[in-house]
């Protein structure tokens, strides 16, 4: 029986892909850099915010410190106004609180800019823990920040889902040793998803409610 869920978040949860890449180009145009279009930018995202900027700026790498400093700085102040749940979603959560399914989120994203965005689009359905980057843990897909919250939730492994939309979260899952579904609504295809050893996908949130509670 599941007890418990930790979320990524960024194509999980949430839909951020254009409040990413207008933040991005912000700063890459602040250093005359080449701009990155939404589908680039969904390609760079997965191992945090460093790892983003660096895979928009290419062969500019010399940039790369003042640009990361820049994308942070602009990233605390990003209002998510572009950002937006997925279909069906606020049902399945709604449902997960209702039964007394614990939930946590748990994301390479910088800890500033994940409590930004899950106050605004997701604190009424009252997370029991949200974890972004900071000094903490190891980013994903070491397996101690997971490994943290099954405790904290007071689960075991097996009475915890994984759900994500990436290879970082598959990774993560296996690292931790619990079940992962991989989420087909996000930023990466099946056949890539396939490729880093997903096995159970779901295209939508309702599919997702039958794996939770067997319907």
């Amino acid at each position: 029986m599941i007890k418990a869920i930790i979320f990524d978040l960024d194509g999980t949860l949430l839909n951020t892909s254009a409040d990413i890449c207008n933040t991005l180009n912000k700063s890459l145009a602040k250093f005359n850099l080449p701009k990155v279009s939404v589908k680039d930018t969904i390609n760079f995202i997965g191992d945090g915010a460093k790892k983003l900027v660096e895979r928009a700026l290419g062969k500019n790498l010399n940039s790369l410190e003042e640009v990361f400093n820049d994308y942070l700085i602009n990233f605390a102040k990003c209002e998510n106004n572009l950002t937006t749940l997925y279909e069906f979603e606020e049902e399945f959560l709604v449902k997960l609180k209702s039964n007394n399914i614990k939930t946590a989120i748990l994301t390479n994203k910088p800890q500033i800019a994940t409590q930004a965005v899950y106050e605004k689009h997701l604190k009424r359905f009252d997370f029991d823990y949200v974890l972004g980057i900071d000094k903490t843990f190891a980013h994903k897909p070491h397996p101690e920040s997971t490994l943290y919250l099954i405790d904290k939730l007071g689960v075991s492994k097996s009475e915890c889902l994984f759900v994500g939309d990436g290879e970082t979260d598959i990774l993560t899952a296996k690292n931790a040793g619990i079940k992962c579904v991989s989420v087909l609504w996000g930023y990466r295809d099946e056949k890539t998803l396939k490729s880093y050893g997903a096995s159970l996908f779901v295209k939508n949130y309702k599919e997702l409610l039958n794996i939770v509670f067997g319907g």
